[in-house]
């Protein structure tokens, strides 16, 4: 399996290209940007990106998934409980001081907690974890938990817009992504990687 991450937009979103390196099949995780960083990786890669997945409906993860789809040939699927979020995306990209208006994305699938995507020979779990949005999700792959904006390294998605509850992304994070092995590597939505055991130890929030 190869990896590759990428930072774009203007709240240093992180995105990440996960791809099964004996079939080619593809995936990327959110879309705040179309760089052509991504596409040059693809096509170095010969990648066939089959979806984008969005960790959650905030303007900062998906402004650029429309660009995205097209340039990747990808669907792309989302929890049904952040369309409300994703719908209205010009009136969360106003509250960040945000002037350009964008066409609400459309979704060819939607995921729920327990879902088993299958992408080459990658099995994707999705781990459903409301707190920071109603519909915020997590991919596990083998080792590998992408978090989105519901754990960061010494930190915890904000709880104050739309959706949000600290209760539940407290639930969520001890509950759920605590349950995982220690040794999992966490790749959040913002921010530098780091692993469940380092957050049971270090994550001073929870």
């Amino acid at each position: 399996m190869i990896i590759k991450q990428f930072t774009a937009g203007q709240l240093e979103n992180n995105m990440y290209l996960v791809m099964d390196e004996h079939t080619k099949k593809a995936v990327l995780i959110d879309a705040s940007a179309l760089i052509p960083e991504i596409t040059d990786t693809v096509r170095a890669l010969g990648a066939d990106v089959e979806y984008i997945l969005l960790t959650h409906g905030h303007f900062d993860h998906i402004m650029g998934l429309n660009d995205l789809k097209k340039a990747l040939d990808s669907k792309a699927v989302i929890c049904k409980d952040d369309l409300i979020i994703s719908d209205n995306i010009n009136e969360f990209t106003r509250l960040f001081g945000g002037l350009a208006e964008s066409v609400p994305p459309v979704y060819e699938g939607f995921v729920e907690d327990g879902d088993i995507l299958t992408v080459g020979n990658i099995k994707i779990k999705v781990i459903h974890t409301p707190g920071h949005t109603e519909g915020g999700v997590c991919y596990l792959i083998d080792d590998k938990l992408f978090s989105g904006d519901t754990l960061f390294r010494e930190s915890v998605g904000r709880t104050d817009l739309f959706g949000g509850s600290f209760e539940k992304l407290v639930d969520s994070i001890k509950n759920k992504l605590f349950k995982l092995d220690d040794n999992i590597t966490v790749y959040p939505g913002h921010g530098p990687v780091t692993t469940i055991g380092y957050e049971k130890k270090h994550n001073e929030i929870l």
